[in-house]
């Protein structure tokens, strides 16, 4: 997504209060970019194996970058410092997030999905504790339980019953969570250093090339040759819609404005994708979804309100 200095956003006490017209605009088209996200993935999958849309994903979105990265000026490929670091990363945010992604939309619902990866600035706040960065609050741990109390309502809300689908999926959505947190954490001074732009290239084309030994057996394009053109439109809009055009908005609006001010738009994204999904999808927007989401938020706004502290863009995920 875009050419800033850092893709951590800095979140303060107080959110400011005026936003540009063409910030409203552009954070607009990202909160819907985002919630068609997991629209376009639970379409994808219903057609196309998850891993089989992992590959093209990347090869789409790393063809991508590797075009933005050849306008770039000076540095286009990483030092060999760096290599390990990418690698790391690549395989956190491509073959890790991506795939555990798609393998639980096989079974979740699009309004869990974002409702779950709505949890990152959490997750990001409990890595830096453990890892000294951060101090614990009381703010925050009354966020965490407020949050982790609306996880397990999306859980267990179905009861023995969702045991093999729901529950399932979002299980996979957790794990999917926890590799874009690490990557988010892990990414920090590579992000310092090079920039968000090169940094989100490098390690997209990373995560295409760790997955270029299984290519023969997960590309099957003669199943993608098949697919329908909403299939196949699908795969194309996580490619460049998600992983590259998100992105570059997000930055954009960061661009123009506070990051503080960009950020709150974050908050809009487990609704709409709900909406959007109820409308398109024919998904229920069950008594869990409603419950266990403001929970979530809630969670998630406790646990920000009280800092000023680098915190990632939830919407440069997946």
């Amino acid at each position: 997504m875009g050419a800033r200095p850092a893709p951590l956003v800095t979140l303060t006490e107080r959110t400011p209060r005026g936003v540009a017209r063409g910030v409203v605009a552009l954070m607009s088209v990202h909160v819907l970019l985002s919630a068609m996200t997991y629209l376009a993935a639970k379409r994808g999958v219903g057609e196309l194996p998850p891993l089989t849309l992992l590959a093209w994903r990347l090869l789409v979105s790393a063809s991508t970058f590797a075009v933005l990265l050849a306008f770039l000026p000076a540095r286009r490929l990483p030092p060999r410092g760096l290599l390990g670091r990418v690698l790391l990363l690549g395989f956190l945010s491509g073959p890790l997030n991506q795939a555990l992604f798609l393998l639980a939309m096989q079974n979740t619902s699009a309004a869990h999905g974002a409702l779950i990866f709505s949890l990152t600035p959490l997750g990001v706040y409990l890595v830096e504790l453990v890892q000294g960065r951060e101090r614990a609050r009381w703010t925050a741990t009354l966020g965490i339980g407020s949050a982790l109390s609306g996880v397990l309502l999306l859980l267990l809300a179905h009861g023995r019953a969702a045991l093999s689908g729901l529950f399932y999926g979002d299980v996979l959505l957790l794990g999917s969570l926890l590799a874009w947190v690490f990557y988010t954490t892990e990414g920090r001074e590579l992000v310092a250093q090079q920039g968000p732009l090169r940094t989100s290239a490098w390690s997209n084309i990373a995560g295409a090339l760790l997955l270029l030994p299984l290519a023969p057996w997960v590309l099957r394009p003669e199943l993608v040759g098949a697919s329908s053109l909403v299939a196949k439109g699908a795969l194309l809009y996580l490619g460049l819609g998600s992983s590259v055009l998100s992105y570059l908005i997000w930055f954009a609006a960061l661009d123009r404005t506070d990051a503080s001010k960009v950020a709150v738009f974050s908050n809009l994204q487990p609704v709409a994708t709900a909406l959007a999904a109820w409308v398109l999808l024919g998904e229920p927007i069950g008594w869990e979804v409603v419950v266990g989401g403001a929970l979530v938020l809630l969670g998630v706004r406790l646990t920000q309100a009280p800092r000023t502290k680098d915190l990632p863009p939830a919407a440069a995920g997946l």
